[in-house]
């Protein structure tokens, strides 16, 4: 399984426009694979849209991709908006619950890291270690390294009910010893995160 996270930055002003045009469009998408999510951001780089889309490989992709591209309705008449856009291919840990839709924010915060190069083993196996404890605070979303787009980077989502949930989620983690997994400081070299927030035909909510 993949996950093909798509981050596009829109113009000031059009995000409800922008939002409109996609949902509309999709309602004709989905019959070739449905989003896993839809957000845009709230906290951090402003104006993105980010949309997540599952497939089983990348041949299944670019299968489902040209099947979608014959269609008229597709993709969103969006381009006059649109000033960046950003492509990543990601796979799960194996270990890691899969994105499921259903109703966990509506605060997403994504959390970046980049690692040094030949880390990443070590780096699942402190997380594979550590996990189940802190889902037991509060679910993840998505966590999985990018096979395709940034080289040495992983992602990992976390919904949560209100940001004062997530702060409170978070120094309690800290707290009871369930979390950050330890020892991986010396192998990560940058962090981002940023806070975003479900569409109205996210699947994810």
């Amino acid at each position: 399984m993949i996950y093909e996270i798509r981050t596009y930055g829109v113009k000031v002003g059009s995000l409800g426009e922008v939002e409109k045009r996609y949902g509309e469009a999709y309602e004709h998408r989905k019959k070739y694979s449905e989003l896993a999510a839809f957000f845009h951001t709230e906290i951090g780089p402003l104006n993105e849209i980010i949309h997540i889309w599952k497939y089983e490989s990348v041949d299944d992709r670019a299968k489902v991709r040209a099947a979608a591209a014959k269609d008229a309705n597709w993709p969103p008449k969006i381009q006059e908006f649109i000033t960046t856009m950003s492509v990543e291919i990601v796979v799960p840990f194996p270990f890691a619950p899969e994105p499921k839709p259903g109703t966990y924010g509506p605060y997403y915060e994504f959390r970046y890291y980049t690692f040094r190069a030949g880390t990443l083993p070590d780096t699942m196996k402190r997380w594979e270690a550590k996990l189940p404890g802190r889902l037991g605070l509060s679910p993840v979303a998505l966590v999985g390294h990018v096979e395709f787009g940034t080289a040495n980077k992983f992602i990992h989502i976390w919904p949560y009910p209100t940001l004062d949930a997530r702060v409170a989620t978070r120094k309690k983690a800290v707290a009871e010893g369930l979390w950050p997994p330890g020892g991986g400081a010396d192998s990560l070299l940058t962090q981002a995160t940023k806070i975003v927030m479900p569409s109205a035909f996210s699947p994810m909510q």
